[in-house]
């Protein structure tokens, strides 16, 4: 009994299920779960050490002072592409090297000269070596011997977008133009740069007829850079190069560098002339520079003799080639001078030897890095990077110029980010980026800079022209938007700076018993290396601003 009334409710119990139960839901398709998001790739982070063992090899008294065309630079040359080969960079030299053979020319005063000012009644009157007037080399003739009338232009300078013209109401032809050195101080320091150069003053000059040009210091000019420091270096070689034809690449040859007057040597020029040496002085240091400019009552028989010889040197190229099928025809150049000045003649305390450790071994150990950071990264840039240890910069940006000219690997240069003489002598919090607002590199550069926490400065030093004393100025020249960072003023910087330029810049005392940071050359290399990361991965190549000097003077 018991056993059927389990059963019948057993049976009811179903029936009213049965009853209850609603038509079965055809099966979902399952829910994709989605794959987790890939980690993101490690930041690279360049190290003290790495950079410590770089400099110390590059400037150890090994190398005597890395001087192009001398062994030293020969041992560190193969020692930056034993670097390159380790970490897998093409060689990109030409013929399967690293090395861009570079076939260049040094030249340099052969002796003191002669130089005498003759008046149009009268005996002439010579300028006294090393007082007066310190003897100019070039590399395209050997013997210069002229005499012609002097006429004063100003500050040589032609700027039409400023509406000024120095020439404007003179005839330099056949006649030695009288430049003063430097460039207004009201001129974008840039510009200013652009302007004070002696490469830009000569070629004004050669356009316009004239045989010869002489140079006279300012009071800037001569707080600045000092004709008794230049005297210390009268015959220190120049380097240019020959081109395919055997000539020498000399822009504005015609108008031959006679020589560099002193202030009292200038002064000797001016007497007699419509408006006195002083006065002239005095206009040049206003900000507008707006010089009187008139004929001198003198003429210049000058004798001026230089040695020139062939020189065997090589810039140093390693390449990582773009991932991207299509931009990686287009090439981010990273630069950095690898030569320095070699030994001295005198030297100081007993010691010769020019190490260079600032200038530029600090630049080659930061580039290395970065290279080093593109080559052991996971994911390789779009755009092909080339490496560039280059010789000659202290001899006038001639391996630059030779490589911005003649690049030896393939492809568009699209940019330059070039890396000179940081001061890694204390933590700098503040960057100086000259030429990167010119072009959209500005905002790349402000974004590395805001992520390392680092200011961005305005240049602290116009009077001293840097934006035409380093290497991507060679760039610039070509037309291809460049960048050079320098360690900027601040927490210290200024001090730093000013204790190196005055007692060890160019001097044997660049040598490493300084108190190096070599954390602020971790922080050196990572900046220039996230700026050359973001140039190679953007989705288009840097851009001149819109009626921006540089970029419509070259950029076209």
């Amino acid at each position: 009994m018991i056993r059927s009334i389990a059963a019948a409710a057993a049976i009811a119990c179903c029936l009213v299920g049965a009853a209850d139960a609603k038509p079965k839901a055809p099966p979902r398709a399952p829910v994709p779960v989605p794959a987790p998001a890939p980690a993101p790739e490690p930041s690279f982070q360049p190290t003290a050490a790495a950079v410590k063992a770089h400099m110390t090899f590059l400037a150890s008294d090994l190398l005597l002072g890395r001087a192009a065309g001398e062994p030293g630079y020969d041992i560190a040359a193969n020692y930056v592409a034993s670097q390159f080969a380790q970490w897998g960079l093409k060689p990109g030299g030409g013929d399967g090297s690293y090395f861009q053979k570079t076939p260049l020319i040094g030249f340099n005063a052969a002796s003191e000269g002669s130089l005498a000012l003759v008046p149009g009644k009268g005996k002439p009157q010579p300028l006294a070596f090393g007082v007066d007037y310190l003897p100019s080399a070039n590399p395209t003739v050997a013997d210069v011997k002229v005499d012609a009338p002097l006429v004063f232009v100003g500050f040589g300078v032609v700027a039409p977008e400023r509406g000024r013209d120095d020439y404007a109401g003179l005839d330099v032809k056949g006649k030695i133009v009288v430049v003063l050195r430097g460039a207004p101080k009201s001129f974008q320091t840039e510009e200013r740069a652009f302007f004070g150069n002696g490469r830009t003053k000569r070629i004004e000059a050669a356009k316009r007829g004239a045989v010869g040009m002489i140079t006279v210091f300012t009071p800037t000019a001569s707080r600045v850079l000092g004709f008794e420091r230049q005297k210390l270096t009268w015959q220190s070689p120049g380097m240019s190069w020959r081109d395919a034809t055997g000539a020498a690449r000399f822009d504005g040859a015609a108008a031959v560098p006679i020589a560099t007057l002193s202030m009292p040597g200038g002064a000797k020029l001016f007497a007699g002339a419509p408006a006195t040496f002083d006065d002239v002085m005095k206009a040049a240091e206003a900000p507008a520079g707006d010089v009187p400019r008139f004929d001198l009552p003198v003429r210049l028989k000058a004798s001026i003799s230089s040695t020139i010889k062939d020189v065997a040197s090589a810039n140093v190229v390693g390449v990582i080639e773009g991932s991207d099928p299509v931009l990686k025809d287009e090439v981010v150049v990273l630069s950095a001078h690898l030569d320095h000045i070699g030994v001295s003649k005198g030297g100081e305390n007993g010691d010769t030897i020019n190490n260079g450790a600032m200038d530029n071994a600090a630049g080659i150990s930061t580039m290395l890095e970065a290279a080093r950071g593109f080559a052991t990264a996971p994911t390789k840039p779009k755009r092909t990077l080339v490496f560039v240890a280059l010789t000659a910069e202290e001899r006038g940006l001639t391996g630059s110029d030779y490589f911005a000219r003649t690049p030896s690997t393939p492809g568009k240069i699209v940019a330059n980010v070039n890396l000179d003489m940081p001061i890694l002598l204390y933590d700098f919090t503040d960057i100086v980026a000259f030429g990167a607002e010119r072009s959209s590199i500005g905002p790349v550069v402000a974004e590395a800079a805001k992520g390392m926490g680092l200011a961005l400065s305005p240049d602290p030093v116009p009077d001293e022209g840097l934006f035409t004393r380093s290497d991507h100025f060679s760039f610039v020249l070509t037309g291809v938007p460049s960048v050079f960072i320098k360690t900027g003023y601040a927490n210290g910087g200024k001090e730093a700076d000013d204790s190196f330029r005055g007692s060890r810049y160019h001097r044997p005392g660049d040598d490493l018993t300084q108190a190096i940071n070599y954390d602020a050359g971790a922080k050196f290399a990572k900046v220039n290396y996230e700026i050359a990361k973001a140039l190679a991965n953007a989705p288009e190549r840097p851009k001149w601003r819109d009626g921006d000097f540089f970029g419509t003077r070259f950029g076209k």
